[in-house]
């Protein structure tokens, strides 16, 4: 059976205006939590760039630091570093903010999909994070440490550290979005089950090549990248079968019948 409603639903309408003055309400909400975020990550600015390099200063050789190249990085790295983690905190609210101002514009099916989606991801990039942090960033840094010739002090330029790990912050943390980005392709009918099954070969290649990218040269922290989007590719087919189950049905059995009028409608 289809989930499309057998009926229209009606859906909230409004003035241009009243979505630009709801627009405006939502953004200005936004920055508003972002801003509460912000206070309290800017007065302890220092111990949180302590606490994101910690994983780096305890693998750098004895005798050595992060240095400053420039005049204005020691200020200027943990604020920013406190502006974008206040982005990161209040991130969750700021995608209810979203939420709010377009699910006015969906069907009751729609946006019983859409949520568990919303969460769903919010959940995963959070664990994307988490994994990069606790797993990955000892691994590498210990492993490139130790890679650093003789003669050759590591002493790493703080500025350079916070962009380098907010990347793979983002990197991680997209990562691991693979299962809701599989399970709307599906839904969508952007592609089917079958495709992703058949392709999986070029996927994983694919997955290897995007995690040598982003990740420093390096075979430890390509797997630590690849392998687990391999397997979140994996468990995206498979909630896409459990979560999308009436609706495959439903477009297997829309597509069989279209492949029967067709054969008929040639044998005449």
């Amino acid at each position: 059976m289809s989930d499309r409603p057998s009926e229209p639903e009606p859906l909230a309408e409004g003035t241009l205006i009243s979505h630009l003055l709801e627009l405006r309400d939502r953004l200005l909400r936004s920055v508003i939590a972002v801003f509460i975020a912000f206070i309290p990550l800017a007065w302890y600015q220092n111990q949180l760039f302590t606490l994101v390099a910690q994983p780096l200063i305890d693998k750098l050789p004895a005798g050595t630091s992060l240095i400053a190249t420039s005049v204005v990085a020691p200020f200027m790295a943990p604020l920013k570093l406190s502006l974008i983690g206040a982005l990161f905190l209040a991130m969750p609210y700021v995608l209810y903010q979203v939420w709010a101002f377009i699910a006015p514009g969906l069907y009751r099916h729609e946006r019983r999909f859409a949520v568990p989606l919303l969460v769903s991801s919010i959940v995963l990039f959070y664990t994307g994070v988490a994994f990069a942090y606790f797993l990955v960033f000892p691994l590498m840094f210990a492993f490139l440490a130790s890679a650093t010739p003789v003669g050759v002090k590591m002493m790493t330029d703080m500025s350079s550290y916070l962009d380098f790990v907010l990347l793979l912050f983002f990197a991680f943390g997209v990562a691991f979005e693979v299962p809701v980005a599989t399970v709307l392709l599906v839904a969508t009918g952007l592609v089917k089950i079958s495709t992703l099954k058949n392709n999986r070969g070029y996927v994983i290649l694919g997955i290897f090549v995007v995690a040598a990218i982003l990740t420093p040269p390096d075979a430890v922290s390509q797997c630590f990248m690849a392998v687990p989007m391999w397997i979140l590719y994996e468990a995206g087919i498979l909630f896409a079968q459990v979560l999308l189950r009436d609706k495959l049905k439903a477009r297997a059995a829309e597509e069989a019948e279209a492949a029967r009028q067709e054969a008929a409608e040639s044998g005449k």
